[in-house]
């Protein structure tokens, strides 16, 4: 059996003219956790999408256990399943809810001592919950259904698209817990997308990011993502509001990226001449990597975030925190294109 869950070759998807999703070639392993982020209008959603098999690629394939997939095909009707930001609920009790998919697929064994079980791993006691609406359910306990819902069938792949982006902070660390556990108890392939950037470097096997229907990994490269503009001189930049603006190197390709280790961070008022860009941006996130003992620092620069590995004294130095506005700095010619 192949090491790869799936396997995606030249995959092409328009709406209308319109293309959305460009990817040569794209493999995941069977029981990994793939982390994938991106501005919004990236095709992340879309690609998941397909992934799920709710809809077939414009062009190229999609194998699935080394095998193409049709949408909707009965081999993986219950072997691959999507959990999306809103859930999406039967008008019935909890109950007929979580256990809908195993009475789809004829498994009807036990079925309240496996809808128990799955309730119990998103933190909803099944005494308490299990005769209950789903009119009768908050917004976060609503997603928690719809995960166990998930849950319950022990599925292959579980796909995750924004999961705990609009529920409160208990249930989004149930959601996020039962996830992980998925992975660990019978060997789930996770691909999550989000844009908390901390969860995904800290619990994700590979980190990809997503531009313009582009797939490109997160390693040492950062994605400044399009719209690009061009100046009355013809100089390529990325605008980002009220006039300011990112140089970049001349045009060679569809997408710029910058080096992580390129870029340069300094406290506004104390920042070194000599870089034709100096970005004024607020740090949001900040997370200890237990492998390194470096600061994951999440910086948001207007519509899009950056993401960069600070050593603890520079942290200390600068006095950097959450909500700390800051500039970054960086060459115009250390830009590349893909």
């Amino acid at each position: 059996m192949s090491q790869s869950l799936y396997q995606l070759s030249r995959v092409r998807h328009y709406y209308g003219d319109k293309k959305v999703l460009d990817i040569d070639s794209l493999s995941i392993p069977r029981g990994s956790i793939t982390g994938l982020s991106g501005p919004n209008g990236s095709g992340k959603s879309t690609l998941l999408k397909l992934l799920a098999f709710a809809m077939k690629p414009g062009q190229g394939e999609i194998r699935f256990n080394g095998r193409v997939e049709a949408p909707l095909s009965p081999r993986v009707r219950s072997r691959v399943t999507l959990l999306t930001q809103k859930p999406y609920l039967l008008k019935r009790p909890v109950f007929d809810n979580v256990v809908y998919g195993l009475k789809i697929r004829k498994d009807t064994k036990d079925l309240s001592r496996r809808a128990a079980r799955a309730l119990d791993a998103v933190g909803l006691d099944y005494d308490g919950f299990h005769r209950r609406s789903w009119h009768e359910l908050s917004g976060g306990e609503a997603q928690r259904v719809a995960m166990a819902a998930r849950l319950i069938l022990k599925p292959d792949a579980l796909l995750l698209d924004e999961p705990v982006a609009s529920v409160d902070a208990e249930s989004a660390k149930l959601i996020r817990r039962a996830s992980l556990a998925a992975r660990d108890d019978w060997g789930c392939t996770l691909i999550i997308v989000s844009h908390d950037l901390s969860w995904l470097h800290e619990c994700s096997d590979t980190r990809l990011s997503m531009a313009g229907g582009r797939i490109f990994s997160t390693g040492e490269e950062s994605i400044l993502p399009p719209p690009y503009e061009l100046t009355p001189d013809g100089s390529p930049v990325k605008p980002l509001g009220n006039r300011a603006f990112i140089r970049l190197s001349p045009k060679t390709g569809a997408t710029a990226l910058i080096r992580k280790d390129r870029i340069r961070i300094c406290l506004p008022g104390h920042c070194r001449n000599g870089y034709d860009n100096r970005i004024t941006s607020r740090i949001t996130q900040m997370l200890l990597e237990k492998k390194n003992g470096n600061i994951l620092t999440t910086i948001a620069v207007n519509s899009f975030s950056l993401t960069l590995s600070l050593p603890p004294d520079q942290v200390s130095a600068l006095g950097l925190h959450p909500g700390k506005e800051v500039t970054l700095m960086f060459h115009s010619n250390d830009i590349s294109w893909r």
